[in-house]
């Protein structure tokens, strides 16, 4: 099928069912566990509290100070406190969840999703869903394994503005794409690097760096800087792409990219990160091309806004963002611009919200989140991809499934893990 006959086909209505909240047909409340209370686990769990569907049961994390600063904020909601767990088998088989958050740093996503999987829980998992793709394939076996509902932190597929984005793409106002370009222009400094030092009281740095190599704690990793590591995480790539190739395969019925290059370095970061601070990537699909970009300065004079995916077409260019909403560019003068603004939550502009109520429906109705797990899967991989291409410094071929006549690229779509963890297949 080619996308103008998959337009014609996919009308609008299509989309009608992502209507948010969702009116809920049970009245279950739902245990609930929190693996990682950092800063956006807290976030996640805030927007489960309110949704009145579910009773915490317990919060997991190796670093005491997230663990008190979270349940802080659980008792302020709930007026109980929550049980504390620094071990995730432990939170899972003691707590015996029905769902289970997960939020620990990316390198963790894919064991404590697979063990809450595993016995019983469904999952709601922040992306990427993991650190390297067959990781991925086996949370997604898991998933269906077991028949869970594993629901991924991709909430711009629930934001109101890009679901009529997505509407005004398919109505084909923008004409015939051949091109996209996602996109992340943040102008930062350098920075400055940062001695190792002792952890700080109360982590368990041993336990956070889990199956990654080791290496000595440093301010720079943790809190929060860890996607810029590359043994925890694939830098902006891997934090933002996932993002935006998300919405770029919503909007085509092409699952993957069939070649992959990818070319970046270090060009202005001068601290003790090891992630490209600069990166292109092109992606070939059968009916148009995609493009990444990410750099450490301003955005052009021509292209204002900071993030997000123009989508290139014969009667405009419509702009995808997200605080700046979406804006249509027609191509003829005479022609205002269309421009729809966001709807956001705060703390952290974000549609949680919308995304847990999908959680909670998919639950009770037996149907696959909007936000599926196989969807998270063919995101992720596009951003490993252009890790792995960047790294070895040639273009991939892609099926799908492996990488082509390329030994030492399919080795990395995979990693060995410290002992004594074990790699899930």
């Amino acid at each position: 099928m080619n996308r103008r006959t998959f337009l014609h086909n996919t009308s609008a209505a299509s989309l009608g069912y992502l209507s948010f909240p969702h009116i809920r047909k049970q009245t279950t409340s739902y245990k609930v566990v929190l693996i990682g209370s950092g800063w956006w686990g807290t976030n996640i769990l805030r927007e489960a509290v309110a949704s009145k569907t579910v009773e915490v049961v317990g919060i997991c994390d190796v670093d005491q100070r997230q663990l008190e600063a979270c349940s802080k904020e659980v008792e302020s909601w709930t007026g109980k406190k929550p049980r504390w767990y620094t071990n995730y088998q432990a939170c899972i088989s003691q707590a015996n969840p029905d769902i289970a958050i997960v939020a620990t740093p990316d390198h963790w996503h894919a064991l404590c999703a697979i063990e809450a999987i595993n016995a019983g829980a469904h999952v709601y998992v922040e992306k990427p869903i993991s650190h390297t793709i067959l990781e991925g394939k086996a949370i997604l076996s898991a998933a269906r394994t077991n028949e869970r509902v594993v629901q991924v932190g991709t909430h711009r597929r629930v934001s109101p503005h890009n679901i009529s984005a997505m509407e005004f793409l398919r109505s084909g106002k923008v004409g015939d794409i051949s091109a996209v370009k996602c996109f992340v222009n943040y102008g930062q400094g350098p920075g400055e690097a940062a001695a190792d030092e002792d952890a700080p009281e109360g982590l368990d740095w041993n336990a956070w760096i889990g199956p990654a190599p080791y290496q000595n704690y440093n301010p720079k990793i943790h809190p929060r800087g860890f996607r810029q590591f590359l043994d925890f995480a694939n830098g902006t790539i891997g934090d933002w792409g996932i993002h935006w190739f998300d919405q770029v395969l919503w909007w085509t019925e092409e699952r993957f990219p069939t070649n992959i290059y990818s070319t970046g370095g270090r060009l202005v970061k001068q601290d003790n990160s090891d992630a490209p601070d600069t990166q292109l990537a092109v992606y070939d699909f059968e009916t148009f091309k995609l493009y990444w970009e990410h750099k450490l300065t301003a955005p052009n004079a021509n292209e204002s806004h900071n993030v997000g995916c123009y989508f290139y077409g014969t009667e405009g260019t419509l702009h995808l963002g997200w605080r700046d909403g979406w804006t249509f560019y027609p191509k003829r003068k005479s022609e205002s611009k269309v421009e729809v603004p966001p709807q956001l939550h705060d703390p952290d502009q974000q549609n949680i919200k919308e995304l847990w109520a999908d959680l909670i429906y998919s639950i009770e109705n037996k149907t696959r989140p909007v936000c599926d797990i196989e969807h998270g899967y063919l995101a992720t991989n596009m951003s490993l991809l252009a890790m792995i291409s960047m790294q070895l410094g040639r273009n991939l071929r892609w099926d799908g499934q492996t990488i082509l006549d390329d030994e030492e690229a399919q080795g990395m779509m995979k990693r060995d893990y410290r002992a004594p963890y074990i790699y899930p297949s």
